[in-house]
Formats: structure tokens, sequence, C-alpha cells
């Protein structure tokens, strides 16, 4: 049986053991569709990512990220893990930038100092949410009427849409209601108020990803990729913030947003936890 390297990485936090964990196997050219999916769905991790030769001359390596269920054509903690698991098992990169190449196309990456930043993709969907849906998120969510005062789709791939309550203690206490919530991805963001909440955040952040594995995410690169762009656009956030994540699960995600003209750059720490090899 052919065996691959493998490791498995923890993205989005600078305390071991508390970010969003991921598995990538490298070299993966020769695995079928269906190998992929069947591994991914063995690690029931968030994702699992398999990297290969590059298609695209442009692109420094090419990425496949697979969840339990199904493929993503981006997702944001695998683009920083698999490019960190890259970059140590000898990549070089062409230029100044990492160059990936997934199934939304090249995404740019690009280390500061010890972490890993992407450029946050082209959403796909943006605007409000339509009432009806957003109704159904209000009662899965379990939150008062008034509790949601802004809402926006931020898909860049994953099918993220997005709502903001007024306080970081609203988001922590939701315990969504997911057989109502079937099928979507939600994020939930409120501000942090450094004179009442204890953290080292600008805002704080929950994912949940009704019926597809582990439904909450731990620290969701995509999610706040789409986020920022619709916070920096309305003049809701300021050009350099971080995002706090996993709290409830007992985890410390650190996500960082920066703009530098036209491009939002969101990034954290990623550290190899476990590097072997596995048989597939």
């Amino acid at each position: 049986m052919p065996t691959f390297d493998f490791k498995q990485l923890d993205v989005f936090s600078g305390v071991s053991l508390k970010g969003n964990p991921l598995a990538v196997v490298l070299g993966a050219d020769s695995l079928t569709d269906q190998q992929m999916a069947d591994f991914a769905n063995w690690t029931n991790l968030s994702e699992t990512t398999f990297l290969l030769t590059p298609r695209d001359p442009r692109a420094d390596y090419r990425v496949r990220i697979f969840t339990t269920l199904k493929e993503l054509p981006f997702a944001g903690h695998p683009t920083l893990g698999s490019c960190h698991a890259w970059l140590q098992a000898g990549g070089v990169p062409k230029g100044e930038e990492i160059i990936q190449e997934c199934e939304i196309g090249l995404v740019r990456v690009r280390r500061q100092g010890d972490e890993l930043a992407f450029i946050a993709p082209p959403l796909l969907r943006t605007g409000p949410v339509e009432a009806p849906l957003l109704e159904r998120v209000r009662l899965g969510l379990g939150l008062a009427p008034e509790a949601i005062v802004r809402s926006q789709w931020v898909d860049n791939g994953a099918g993220w849409l997005a709502v903001m309550l007024g306080q970081r203690d609203q988001v922590l206490a939701l315990q969504p209601d997911f057989s109502q919530l079937h099928g979507l991805a939600i994020g939930v963001i409120a501000p942090c108020d450094p004179a009442r909440d204890d953290v080292d955040s600008h805002f704080e952040v929950r994912a949940f990803i009704a019926g597809d594995g582990a439904q909450e995410d731990p620290a969701t690169g995509s999610l706040n990729a789409g986020v920022a762009q619709w916070l920096l656009a309305e003049g809701l956030a300021p050009a350099r913030y971080v995002v706090s994540q996993g709290t409830v699960i007992g985890r410390a995600g650190r996500i960082r947003v920066e703009r530098q003209g036209d491009e939002i750059w969101v990034g954290g720490a990623v550290a190899v936890c476990i590097e072997g090899r596995v048989q597939l």
C-alpha cells in the first residue's frame, strides 16, 4: 500500500492545541477522488487537504480541500496550514509570495513574521440576507427579534452568511438549535467592549455549520475573510483588527485582519503537531 508524508497542524492560535486542527497529505497526485474523500471522512476533522503538483504554471502548489462530507473550493485555515506544510517540506516559492492553486483559483499567501496570511478572495455572493431566511436563522440561534443588528451574505466558496449582534456576551451565550439550521453556514459576530470584555481582540466570532460533521468551527479563515470585506466596506471595523474565536469550545483562536490599500489580508499562527507517514 502506498505511503505519503503526513502532517497535522494547529492553525490560528499561538497557544498549543488551541487553534483549528488540519490534516495534510503531501505528494497526493496518485490518490483518487474517493481515496481523498474517504481519508478526510476518517480523520473526522473539519478539513483535510491534499497537496498536488500545480496545473497553473504561476502556482507553487495545488491543494484540494475536503470536509468529512464534501470538497470545498476554498477555505481559510486549510490554506494557511497547507502552505505551512508545503514550506516545511522544503517548498520554495517562485516569488516573494506563495501562490496556492485551489478550486476557486489562485490565492496569494505571504509570510508575516512567524505567521502566514492569505489575501481575501472575491466574494461569490454578497448583499442582504433575505428576510425569511434571516428569520429562520434568528429562530435557530434562539435570538430575540431585535437581537440581530446587521446581516450580510459573505460567501467566498463555503456558503457563509453572517449576522452581527450588539455585544460579545450575546455571541458567547448562543445555544443553536441545529435542526432548524440544517444546510446553512452561519457566522455570528459582535464587537468587544474594552471597558467590559477582558479579551485581547476587537471582535468575537462563532461559526456554525449545521449538518457538516462538527457543528461549530474553532477558527475560520474563510468566514473571517468574508466578514472583513463586509465590515471594512461599511466602516464597521478599523483597518487592522483581531478576532477571537473558539472561546466557548475551549479554544483560543486569534485571526488577524489587515487592510492594505484595496487588499484585505487574513492571517494567524500555524504550528505542526503531528508528522509522519500515512498508508492510503
